[in-house]
């Protein structure tokens, strides 16, 4: 039987909320990638043996491959640069990738600074070779304004375009819609559904297929609210936080506030583990915030809020907060109009930076031998490596410390084993050692950068010609199990599926 086209593939991403990589098929020649992300925690164990890739440029072998084919894919379009969607780029160009990499204008900024880290981590410190592949990765990034169509050049009578929308989340994030054209005679059904639909005298029939990536909350720091499309055909959609539903952004501040002033009160160390790309510049943002409106006050410990020293310990969170100062135009009208009165939401007063290794090791012991009150960002988001363990090796054993997540913790992570055994007196695995958790375990899920439920509820109905089809992907199976209901209860006739 002939294959029917356009089809949507998924080689990532669909048991779990990591290695986001998704295939629009137009034919046997032709199709695209949206995103290529790494997978973490139990979702990378999961994907099987070690198995051997084509050197890249001198880096070479891991069992995050491409075992897919490769040879009709056209072009990478990259929704936003966090490293379940764009980690496994390297392994993609050892595969013999060779096509274009399009991405937002701020994204065409942030990518190399992630994919030089995943290097280094990855594969090689050799800085020859991270430079040669930095020199190949630029050459194929191509930035595209958001709002205008990019035609991507194809080998069949399938025709298709692109265009990004911004969609919050971070700086740089886009939505991806495709809009493919075909002969009449290449059109055997609509995407997903099977429907057969006769020949016409029309030569074109336009359909429309969008890739959410993950869209944004509204109202975050720094960052626009996101619009939804005019229209879609079939919409492929993230489900992260498809079960739950967010504090307003208020009341997020405001617990945050309390929850610093509470840890404070016994004079301990507020540990929050983040991303080095968004999260941290939200909470920064935040926190300032937090420190201008209480300057005049002390906190319970009797500190004043404008001594509150805040610690960013990360050189790539450094870098990338950095770019976010660079990328301004981008920031939302609330924290543009700040910077005109002249506050600076990502570099205040009482903000500092550590980048050597030698400064975060005397941190660390600092703190562990004083337990001085402070506020300390520092990577991975969760737990899984980065400077973080080090602090959680120090001070989870502490009474007075207190551990704060602000992000999604995959299954099989170490911030999973915290957030999840923390409260109960257990204990989590670093590095192989167990440490028991003394320390107090706190989540403000309002400060996830993902959308909730009712945000993507509102995503889809807002649109003026709804899809017909919605494809969950990117969540845990009670996430987008709760989310199908919602959404089919909210919008009579739509047909929701769980590849």
């Amino acid at each position: 039987m002939k294959n029917l086209y356009p089809q949507i593939l998924h080689h990532g991403a669909l048991q779990g909320v990591t290695g986001s990589c998704h295939e629009l098929r137009l034919s046997e020649q032709d199709g695209i990638l949206v995103d290529c992300g790494l997978f973490q925690g139990e979702e990378a164990a999961g994907q099987g043996g070690r198995s051997k890739v084509p050197e890249i440029n001198g880096l070479n072998d891991s069992w995050q491959t491409i075992d897919f084919p490769i040879g009709h894919i056209k072009a990478l379009v990259v929704s936003h640069v966090h490293i379940d969607h764009v980690g496994r780029i390297p392994y993609l160009l050892a595969a013999g990738f060779e096509g274009p990499i399009y991405c937002s204008e701020p994204s065409a900024l942030l990518l190399p600074l992630v994919l030089e880290d995943a290097v280094k981590v990855g594969f090689t410190r050799d800085r020859r070779l991270v430079e040669r592949f930095l020199k190949r990765l630029q050459k194929m990034i191509v930035p595209l304004p958001y709002g205008r169509w990019q035609s991507i050049e194809t080998d069949s009578d399938a025709r298709l375009d692109i265009k990004l929308q911004p969609a919050g989340h971070i700086l740089g994030l886009a939505y991806v819609e495709c809009r493919v054209k075909f002969l009449s005679s290449a059109i055997g059904h609509l995407p997903e559904t099977g429907e057969r639909k006769p020949a016409t005298s029309n030569p074109q029939r336009e359909l429309r297929m969008v890739f959410s990536g993950d869209l944004g909350a509204p109202y975050a720091p720094l960052l626009p609210v996101p619009r939804s499309p005019y229209r879609a055909d079939v919409l492929v959609l993230e489900a992260t936080y498809g079960d739950r539903l967010h504090e307003g952004r208020r009341e997020r501040r405001q617990k945050l506030r309390q929850l610093i002033e509470g840890a404070l009160q016994d004079r301990g160390v507020v540990l929050v583990p983040a991303f080095s790309i968004g999260r941290t510049q939200e909470l920064l943002y935040e926190l300032e915030e937090i420190v201008h409106r209480q300057r005049d006050r002390a906190t319970s410990a009797g500190l004043p809020w404008d001594e509150l020293e805040i610690i960013v310990d990360s050189p790539l969170a450094s870098r990338f907060t950095e770019a976010y100062r660079q990328l301004r135009p981008y920031w939302d009208a609330e924290a543009r109009r700040k910077v005109r009165t002249g506050r600076h939401p990502l570099s205040f007063e009482q903000l500092t930076t550590i980048d050597s290794h030698a400064d975060h090791e005397q941190t660390v012991a600092y703190l562990q031998k004083t337990a001085r009150p402070c506020v300390v960002i520092a990577a991975s988001g969760m737990c899984s490596g980065g400077r973080i363990v080090n602090y959680l090796k120090a001070l989870i054993g502490d009474r007075r410390s207190d551990v704060l997540f602000v992000g999604y913790q995959a299954a099989g992570t170490p911030g999973r084993d915290i957030q999840v055994y923390g409260p109960r007196g257990g204990y989590v695995v670093l590095d192989g050692k167990r440490y028991p958790i003394c320390a107090r375990i706190h989540t403000i899920g309002g400060y996830s950068a993902h959308a909730d439920q009712q945000n993507l509820v509102n995503f889809v109905r807002r649109m003026r010609r709804r899809p017909h089809t919605v494809r969950l992907v990117h969540g845990d199976a009670e996430a987008k199990q709760a989310l199908a209901a919602r959404l089919q209860q909210a919008i009579a006739g739509l047909l929701v599926e769980i590849p």
